[in-house]
């Protein structure tokens, strides 16, 4: 674990409360967490839910909880009572950025929305996700990811490649989403750098994720609605790992000088003058078939051999391996992609490393997730409430 003292991280003064629990919300707070950012998790006395998920010591310190909470403190605050209402806005004088995944008609029961924040503090950016665009029909709509895979075309992709109508595996929505809110609150303190102004931002995960989907799958409905969408390449059946004797190699080619050195490797060179396959536009159009070819291509091939083939001809190529055989991957070990860091209460964790680099400002692991409420009294203290004050709102966390 990095020492506290030495962060330099590019957020690094920066701070952020945080309303968010399950996965979207705390996905963008961890990453501002990672750069640098003091994250204060405010959280009800029953706590983030996900803390519940998985094995861990204490019962509240779930795996899938720590993988989205690092770097940040607890604070427990039931903001159905007066006192620690006051608390949050005390708090939030002293932040930089506000952020949950509240629908606006509970952040207006609670009296907690813009209009609110930005009366205690003029320059807080104010950040919220939730299902749909405000003011349209949906706004209000409860939502979670695998609804919003639904309404984006997601399931509908997979259905179109494998006749079986499925989620993907993972709850893509919402950590794409937690993605898009943390470069957008980026965004809006370079923005406040500049002018001073702080600002709302909301991110629809319907809306995100449509713009994600069909920058590729809008294909040709960007002639009009009457026009098939979907991008033919990814949804062709070949397009899948390619077989070999023994097992599987992921290979793609895309320029023109790519596609001669693959099918020279695989012994198909007579197919670069196919007046369908030559060039890019003519590729396009027949991709299914051109992916047969290779598919035959590479079936005559170990996998070692496979690899050494691609490897020789300079082509983008690797190997389809398990998740448990990531842990054990010469490469990301040396990378140290997997670090260990210790926690006080569930001892030695693996986490990710975080992905992005910065040769001046490099984010730092700092602290595991934190235990539920470990940083009340630190916190409270620190904006003028006394201990007597702090003990009272630590006796009324029920949540009546």
């Amino acid at each position: 674990m990095s020492d506290p003292s030495q962060n330099l991280g590019p957020l690094t003064g920066i701070r952020v409360i945080d309303l968010t629990i399950n996965v979207l919300g705390p996905v963008a707070t961890q990453i501002l967490g990672d750069m640098g950012a003091e994250v204060i998790k405010v959280e009800t006395p029953s706590g983030d839910p996900m803390r519940q998920i998985g094995v861990s010591n204490t019962g509240t310190l779930g795996p899938f909880f720590q993988t989205t909470n690092r770097n940040k403190k607890s604070i427990i605050l039931n903001l159905k009572k007066p006192e620690c209402k006051r608390a949050l806005l005390e708090l939030s004088k002293t932040a930089d950025v506000f952020v949950h995944n509240m629908r606006q008609a509970a952040t207006e029961r609670l009296g907690i929305d813009y209009e609110v924040l930005k009366a205690v503090n003029n320059k807080i950016i104010y950040a919220s996700a939730t299902g749909y665009r405000r003011g349209g029909a949906k706004d209000g709509r409860p939502a979670y990811d695998d609804v919003i895979q639904g309404e984006s075309g997601i399931v509908n992709l997979i259905e179109r490649t494998n006749g079986e109508a499925r989620f993907i595996p993972m709850p893509i929505s919402d950590k794409f989403c937690g993605h898009t809110l943390a470069s957008a609150i980026g965004m809006a303190l370079y923005h406040r750098e500049k002018t001073g102004h702080g600002q709302e931002i909301h991110v629809p995960m319907l809306e995100t994720m449509l713009s994600f989907n069909l920058t590729t799958h809008l294909w040709n409905g960007s002639k009009g609605k009457n026009n098939e969408l979907g991008y033919p390449r990814a949804l062709s059946p070949y397009r899948v790992p390619y077989k070999t004797k023994d097992g599987m190699v992921c290979v793609l080619a895309h320029t023109d000088e790519q596609w001669h050195r693959l099918l020279t490797a695989i012994g198909r060179g007579d197919l670069i003058q196919d007046p369908r396959f030559t060039y890019l536009a003519q590729r396009a159009e027949n991709i299914e078939t051109l992916q047969s070819y290779l598919a035959e291509g590479l079936a005559q091939f170990t996998t070692t051999e496979a690899f050494q083939l691609l490897d020789d001809a300079d082509l983008p190529n690797g190997p389809v391996i398990t998740l448990e055989e990531m842990m054990d991957d010469p490469y990301l070990g040396d990378t140290n992609f997997f670090p260990v860091i210790d926690d006080q209460n569930e001892g030695p964790l693996h986490t990710t490393a975080i992905p992005v680099e910065f040769s001046e400002t490099p984010g730092t692991l700092r602290s595991t997730a934190p235990p539920l409420g470990e940083h009340t009294a630190e916190l409270l203290l620190e904006v003028g409430f006394s201990h007597e004050e702090i003990d009272q709102i630590s006796k009324n966390r029920s949540t009546g």
